[in-house]
């Protein structure tokens, strides 16, 4: 008879029981974190009320997403109540003829799976086996059948899905991977649930120093290291397995607690070419007026960079499969980090060109060395690092803090308007005196008045 040895991840998939995690060994913490007393939360009275590609192809390869309908005998699961959870108590304890159980006695403690039945009421039941204190516990459906229920998004609240969590940890620790957003988090209480937001560049290459349990929406806490020691983390949905999400919940500020939103696995990028690494570090300039990425708070913004705007290109990454590579620019004079999608191969018709510009060849958009020299102020430096219009701004400033604008109408006595398209069909309107100076700005769902 043949031997086979499973991992942790492997085990799962099919089924097989091996040695369990413990509780404690799924809550990770970054080095940042303050030890503090740890509160004893056992003897909690029961009526507490106060408290694209690779990626996919890994994803959809190793974590398989399990409608409540699927749950099988043995899943496991962590209990992270939410605030909400304090007062809508999630679990009830047969033994005690169905009395509701305070959530907080039950936090981090492990619930097994073992199926659902109907009780003698005609309410169906959930049931788990809690590993940690080997007590019995269900949920109860809060209307209809298990069947009509477990198509939902609900399932079963504060619970997140350990089974993404040990796959995690079988396919990701120790492996190198690259930063997707630049909105991360470090932990601050050792023995709580405290975290203070950090700013860090995109594409940064990283390693996975730990894996634990997050949230029960974005159950994998992935922790990583940079190359100068720091570490910070993501909280992650993989398979929403139990997320409560659906999957068109993961936009905006909730994309990048998806894994393809934070990380990208080095293993999906093709080596960069050595004549391409000699761009790493090289100031270059626009040629002509071209749109670009940037990023900040959750949000992606396009805007439309100036002709002879100087970069210095900080990266390159290569997209699998494709001729092209994302370039990482920072304009050397605000220091706002760029993206913009390039290919280096001198074709004559390169996918997405404009009117036959081939504006996605790198060639023809970037010359090397220096655009032109702009003078800011210190107050307008602030404010185009944050994408904003203040009174008193030149032409440059306004273009380097907003990019060339949708529109421009004239007004009497040499005034004129600036107009931007922004979201939802509304228009922002900048307002230039006869000088070139920025007297106003509004929003406005219709167009610009002339003065």
């Amino acid at each position: 008879m043949k031997r086979v040895i499973l991992t942790a991840g492997l085990a799962l998939l099919f089924g097989v029981v091996i040695a369990q995690q413990t509780a404690n060994d799924y809550i990770v913490k970054t080095k940042n974190a303050k030890k503090t007393a740890v509160t004893e939360v056992a003897n909690v009275e029961e009526n507490e009320q106060s408290e694209k590609d690779e990626e996919q192809d890994f994803i959809s390869e190793n974590f398989r997403f399990y409608s409540l309908c699927d749950w099988k005998e043995g899943m496991r699961f962590m209990v992270i109540p939410e605030k909400y959870d304090m007062v809508v108590k999630t679990f009830h304890d047969p033994s005690q003829n169905g009395k509701e159980v305070s959530s907080m006695t039950l936090r981090n403690k492990i619930m097994v799976y073992k199926g659902h039945t109907v009780a003698s009421d005609g309410h169906s039941h959930i049931n788990f086996l809690c590993e940690d204190n080997n007590k019995s516990y269900y949920y109860e459906v809060p209307s209809g059948s298990f069947e009509d229920y477990c198509y939902g998004k609900m399932g079963v609240p504060t619970l997140a899905y350990l089974g993404d969590v040990d796959i995690a940890r079988d396919k990701l620790m120790g492996k190198r991977m690259f930063t997707k957003t630049t909105t991360y988090r470090i932990d601050t209480e050792y023995n709580g649930d405290g975290y203070q937001e950090v700013t860090v560049p995109m594409n940064e290459e990283v390693k996975v120093t730990a894996i634990g349990v997050g949230t029960r929406s974005f159950p994998v806490k992935i922790i990583v290291e940079d190359a100068k020691g720091n570490e910070y983390y993501q909280n992650v949905a993989i398979s929403n397995t139990n997320s409560g999400l659906r999957e068109d919940e993961f936009i905006m500020d909730n994309a990048k607690f998806r894994f393809e939103g934070s990380f990208q696995l080095m293993d999906a990028l093709m080596a960069v070419s050595r004549d391409l690494e000699d761009y790493i570090g090289k100031t270059v300039h626009t040629k002509y007026t071209t749109d670009m990425v940037t990023r900040g708070d959750g949000k992606e913004r396009t805007l439309k960079v100036a002709r002879l705007t100087t970069f210095t290109i900080e990266n390159l990454l290569p997209k699998r499969n494709s001729d092209y590579v994302t370039l990482t620019l920072k304009d050397t004079e605000t220091r706002r980090v760029y993206f913009k999608e390039v290919t280096f191969k001198n074709i004559d018709d390169v996918p997405g060109d404009i009117d036959g510009h081939r504006e996605d060849y790198f060639g023809y958009l970037f010359a090397m060395g220096e655009g032109k020299a702009r003078v800011t102020s210190q107050a307008a430096r602030a404010a185009i690092r944050q994408g904003r219009v203040i009174l008193n701004m030149t032409e440059d400033e306004v273009l380097m803090a907003m990019g060339e604008p949708n529109q421009t109408v004239e007004g009497n006595n040499g005034r004129y308007d600036w107009i931007y398209n922004r979201s939802g069909g509304k228009l922002l309107v900048v307002k230039f005196d006869g000088t070139g100076k920025v007297v106003g700005t509004s929003v406005d769902r219709s167009k610009a008045t002339k003065k």
